[in-house]
């Protein structure tokens, strides 16, 4: 079944430096690009990090320190690739819970402000999980029948994501071929700042979902304890999560 798009959608993976969010960088990105009318783009860059590859991640993905030291950083294709992907909804897998968050890091570090408010997240993984429970080698096989060759590299996991949220569309009459009802059913809750440590609540009000504030409204946190705005500024957080606390503050200032 293909997809039924009022705009286009972009099935992208990552390939990092490890799994730390706000700490570790891409190393390899690819992106396939979906059109309403059935058109496909395809690009996959290799980044230059910044930063060494630990040995155990290049066993994983196969890229090496010497396989990223003359490719572009980032910042220095940041613009490319969010031109690329601007006007469209993003979809991948454990997009929601990994490579958006990390993404809207990169962009950030390169001064440009990544918006995810007027688009949609489709994680084909959160759908296998709901449905079937199993990996992305395992999603591949169980929906389209195929072994995944190549796993691990962003290429061959981008187009992987895309065959596989076809065939369980095929596969499951209740699954409706829309992307905001797919966007909605993939998420495991309503994340304000990507990696999920601001969510909403059932009365839309933006809540801690960690710590000895979990599930209190941000701004009233904020009015009691003014220094758990500092703190989390100087500590190890993302900085979209930095920049979503400061948008809430900087409301509450003012209304």
């Amino acid at each position: 079944m293909e997809l039924k798009l009022q705009r286009p959608i972009c099935f992208f993976d990552l390939e990092t430096t490890g799994i730390n969010v706000s700490h570790d960088r891409i190393v390899e990105i690819g992106i396939l690009k979906i059109f309403p009318n059935g058109n496909k783009e395809s690009y996959t860059w290799r980044v230059n990090p910044e930063m060494p590859i630990p040995p155990e991640v290049t066993e994983i993905h196969g890229i090496s320190d010497e396989m990223v030291a003359n490719e572009p950083t980032f910042k220095e294709m940041a613009q490319k690739v969010h031109d690329l992907i601007k006007d469209s909804d993003l979809a991948g897998y454990n997009s929601n819970k990994f490579d958006i968050p990390v993404l809207a890091e990169e962009f950030l570090r390169a001064g440009i402000d990544f918006d995810m408010s007027k688009r949609r997240a489709v994680d084909v993984q959160n759908i296998f999980h709901k449905m079937e429970q199993r990996t992305l080698s395992a999603a591949y096989r169980f929906y389209c029948g195929k072994d995944l060759e190549g796993a691990h590299t962003a290429e061959a996991d981008t187009l992987a994501t895309y065959e596989i949220l076809k065939a369980q569309l095929d596969k499951y009459e209740d699954l409706e071929n829309d992307i905001s009802h797919l966007a909605e059913f993939s998420n495991r809750f309503r994340a304000v700042d990507f990696a999920g440590f601001i969510i909403l609540n059932k009365e839309d009000q933006e809540c801690f979902s960690f710590g000895k504030y979990k599930n209190r409204p941000v701004a009233y946190v904020l009015d009691e304890n003014p220094g758990y705005y500092g703190w989390m500024q100087n500590a190890d957080f993302p900085l979209y999560t930095k920049k979503v606390l400061t948008e809430i503050r900087l409301r509450k200032l003012n209304s």
